[in-house]
């Protein structure tokens, strides 16, 4: 039997790339694939600059679930407990740590089922369910990229070996560039800038949900 191992899950507003400002379930898988997520490995780890507490199962709204109808009948609570509203179609966002190690057509169609469409934040190195109504990719420095194909290609900026130049040919719909949280965070923020006045097929994404204290 599949278990659904989850960090998190809370409704927030969306607070990067195309669909900013869209009021959301965010589901955040436990686990990736190019990080373990614990500080004493991340000199180490192919992506080490992740802001992202994706351990273990503790977080609000966390658990394991034991069946893709659980993890959705999950979700759907979250909604419907802080929802008042009843236009505009509910949405959850997959994401992690890396949410395609768990995320599997019978769960996406377990929320489809809800009522969700259903989005997902990968770091393109397996392949997504074709079932899927949005795909976000954010390519790192080092991995085979695997998902070419989506809506919004979403690039941490400025990474030495995941130049933008190196994306541009893919077939998306949307190019964010995305500045780095760092102690660089206002030089990444000026260059990403200057990157995307200079090549206008990238547009600049900033976390606004960070900005106005939203998790």
């Amino acid at each position: 039997m599949r278990v659904y191992s989850v960090k998190e899950a809370y409704l927030t507003l969306q607070g990067e790339g195309a669909q900013t400002g869209r009021a959301a379930v965010f589901l955040r898988f436990a686990g990736c694939n190019l990080w373990s997520g614990r500080e004493v490995d991340r000199s180490k780890a192919v992506c080490n600059f992740c802001d992202t507490d994706f351990v273990g199962t503790d977080g609000p709204g966390g658990g394991r679930f034991d069946s893709p109808q659980a993890l959705a009948a999950h979700v759907h609570r979250i909604w419907k407990g802080d929802v008042s509203g009843t236009d505009g179609t509910p949405y959850v966002i997959c994401t992690g740590g890396e949410p395609l190690l768990q995320l599997d057509r019978a769960a996406i169609a377990a929320l489809k089922t809800m009522g969700f469409e259903v989005g997902v934040e990968t770091n393109g190195t397996l392949p997504a369910p074709e079932t899927l109504d949005w795909i976000c990719v954010s390519p790192k420095a080092d991995t085979a990229l695997m998902q070419r194909h989506g809506n919004e290609l979403k690039l941490v900026y400025p990474q030495e070996l995941a130049r933008p130049e190196l994306f541009t040919g893919l077939d998306f719909e949307h190019f964010f560039l995305q500045p780095m949280d760092s102690d660089k965070t206002a030089e990444n923020i000026a260059a990403a800038a200057a990157y995307c006045m200079k090549y206008p097929q990238w547009r600049l994404s900033l976390q606004t949900h960070k900005l106005i204290g939203l998790p």
